[in-house]
């Protein structure tokens, strides 16, 4: 017989469907009780279907549903597509996203000029962050160029077609985490707490952001690591890294599960696909103004994190301004540290404790960083899956809070609510560690 939906998940089903229609279609990032209202209806709803969980094929049917619905909606609580169009017409025109800034590109442009060009002038004003050269790698480049291409006058139209991309990488995401979850001899259900998440649809379907194309390539790396080839792997890892950096802190995990010899071939295999993949962009521009911008990252911006800010509050109270310059530099190198002590300290690395070693030392890295924003969580909420740790899905119910700071346009954060967000969550992690450490203590029953 047939498993079928009890009156409590149809009205859990029904409630995320408005939810997710009401933010797409009619919440402006601006209208921050609104949005933090649905969200949290949305979220709630998928509490309630992990608790009284569905059928697996309900909740995949459920997933793909919540978001097809986001298909045709301009994104309405980010900015960065913008971006994706500029950078886009740039490669779709045949020039170099890396070489120019926004800003230095609209000094040269005239609205007389070619229709190229006035696509550009109507796309500037709209940009975020236009004295900054771009940072997506060449993967995103690529799409956003093919995308512009089809599409080169139409928001819409680009707008669905990327959504299509991600769609289909998320449609691949679904396939490797059941496939995982079958080889680590897991239950395919767990799937849904990445699937269902509401932080995952809103900001990878929704707000169009890569990291939905950079989980599919990291799960398809580890899937071939699984499959014992290791050349697929690097290259599928190098095609993540290609789209978002941050697969590079995998390598580290690698050696100890790998072997030396295997673990070099693998990262010559990386190097290499990478070499290929940035080739068609190769300048002395690009190394230096990708330096810059990573320099940026860690000197510059600051949103919604944790240690820095408690870091910053003293360092404006003994020296009276703001030493982001120093502190940047401290927590970049704390980074580095904290893999290579994660990396060094695991005991017995398997590839099954793979993903939530990744959790753990992503996590770290978060922590450490002066940047957090929401979709950067997407990655713990895929990591654990495989996990039996559930922090990263309280911290997923919890960042939408840091969306207080686009209610006006001078973009202000409320402390007291980052306060709250990562007070709740090192709670709860606190507490998942120190029953993690009872039970290990207890022994087996």
């Amino acid at each position: 017989m047939k498993p079928r939906l009890a009156a409590g998940q149809w009205v859990a089903v029904g409630g995320s469907l408005v939810a997710y229609g009401l933010l797409a279609y009619a919440t402006p990032r601006q209208h921050f009780g609104q949005l933090l209202a649905l969200y949290t209806l949305a979220f709630g709803c998928y509490a309630w279907l992990l608790w009284r969980p569905l059928a697996l094929r309900y909740g995949l049917l459920l997933a793909l549903a919540s978001r097809l619905l986001w298909l045709p909606a301009v994104p309405a609580l980010s900015d960065d597509y913008f971006r994706f169009r500029w950078d886009g017409h740039l490669v779709a025109t045949g020039q170099s996203p890396y070489q120019y800034r926004p800003e230095e590109i609209r000094f040269r442009l005239e609205p007389s000029t070619a229709p190229e060009d006035r696509a550009l002038l109507r796309l500037y004003p709209r940009l975020n962050s236009p004295h900054y050269h771009s940072v997506y790698p060449p993967v995103c480049q690529a799409v956003f160029g093919a995308v512009s291409w089809i599409f080169p006058n139409s928001e819409r139209g680009f707008v669905i077609v990327l959504r299509l991309v991600l769609l289909a990488a998320e449609v691949a995401t679904a396939v490797l985490l059941l496939l995982l979850l079958r080889h680590f001899q897991r239950p395919g259900r767990q799937a849904l707490r990445y699937l269902l998440n509401p932080l995952v649809i809103v900001e990878l379907t929704g707000n169009l952001h890569f990291e939905a194309l950079m989980l599919c390539g990291l799960l398809a790396a580890i899937w071939a690591l699984a499959r014992q080839s290791r050349t697929t792997a690097g290259a599928l890892l190098a095609g993540a890294v290609a789209t978002k950096l941050l697969p590079l802190l995998v390598l580290p995990l690698l050696v100890r599960r790998l072997g030396w010899r295997p673990w070099l071939l693998l990262v010559a295999t990386v190097v290499v696909v990478l070499a290929v993949l940035f080739a068609p962009f190769l300048s002395a521009p690009l190394v230096a103004n990708v330096g810059r911008s990573l320099d940026l990252y860690f000197h510059k911006f600051e949103f919604n994190a944790s240690f820095y800010y408690l870091l910053r509050a003293g360092g404006y109270y003994l020296t009276g301004y703001n030493q982001i310059a120093r502190l940047g530099t401290w927590l970049g190198a704390a980074m580095v540290v904290w893999v290579l002590a994660v990396a060094a300290r695991e005991k017995q690395p398997t590839l099954a404790s793979l993903p939530q070693t990744l959790l753990v030392l992503l996590t770290g890295y978060l922590a450490l960083a002066t940047t957090v924003h929401p979709w950067y969580l997407t990655t713990l909420v895929a990591l654990s899956v495989f996990s039996r740790f559930r922090y990263a899905l309280v911290w997923s119910a919890l960042v939408p809070l840091s969306y207080a700071a686009y209610q006006t346009t001078a973009y202000r954060e409320n402390l007291w609510l980052v306060a709250l967000e990562y007070g709740v969550v090192a709670a709860v992690l606190i507490w998942e560690l120190l029953a993690t450490r009872r039970q290990s203590a207890a022994g087996p029953a």
